[in-house]
Parts: C-alpha cells; structure tokens; sequence
C-alpha cells in the first residue's frame, strides 16, 4: 500500500519563506524586534525592492505581519506561524521515528508487538490508499 501526503498550500507557503536564507534572517530579526522595511534593506546587499519582494513572501506565509505607522511600514515576526512550523516537523519526525521503530521490529523479528503511530492527521493531511 502506498501512501501519498499531499501537502497545503499553507505547509507550502511556510516552507517556501523559510527556504531562503535572507528570508530566515528577516524572520529573526522580526522576531527580536519591530523594524521598517528600509532599516531591513539596509541590513543586506541587495536594493530596496528585493528585500520588499521577501518581506512580501514572508507576509504571504504569515511568518510576519507588516503594518502602516507614519510614513513606514513596520515589520513584526510571528512566532505563531513559527509554532506551526515546528508542530509541522515535530509531526514528521514523529512519522520517521515511528517507521524507524516498525523497520526495527522487523529485522528483529519483534513486529506487531508495538503501538503503531500515524501523524500524518496532525499536518492536516489526509491519507489515500
């Protein structure tokens, strides 16, 4: 029987944003503290409209939140959606461990004995058989 997860577009966007290592380190900065998209830019070697183009694809993936105060943008992290990441790879690794354990049990000739998990509810994914 093959199983086939089928990831959201939610899970997609997460992953995606964090894919990037200038986008990991606007998170973290974000997280520290509120900054204008402008001190970002200042942060890294590459123009204004780049690093508008990641705060952007952070935004879309929830992982900041930008809002209007004077003439700036202000940019916040959410440590909510970073949360959700890790509930996402808390849930994989779950998965593998409990594989790991099932191919264990098998080569030692134990299997059947143990509790068997599937996480694969937590991520939000459904399953096919």
């Amino acid at each position: 029987m093959v199983v086939r997860q089928e990831p959201t577009e939610r899970t997609d966007r997460l992953f995606h944003a964090l894919a990037d290592a200038t986008r990991r380190e606007i998170v973290a900065l974000t997280l520290r503290g509120d900054h204008s998209v402008s001190e970002l830019a200042q942060r890294f070697p590459m123009s204004f409209a780049a690093v508008q183009k990641h705060v952007a694809v952070l935004e879309a993936a929830g992982l900041v939140v930008k809002q209007r105060q004077g003439r700036e943008r202000r940019v916040r992290g959410n440590p909510e959606a970073l949360q959700e990441v890790h509930r996402m790879l808390d849930a994989l690794a779950q998965t593998w461990v409990g594989r790991m354990d099932r191919i264990d049990a098998l080569l030692t000739g134990t299997a059947g004995t143990g509790p068997q998990t599937d996480t694969r509810t937590e991520l939000g994914q459904e399953t096919s058989s």
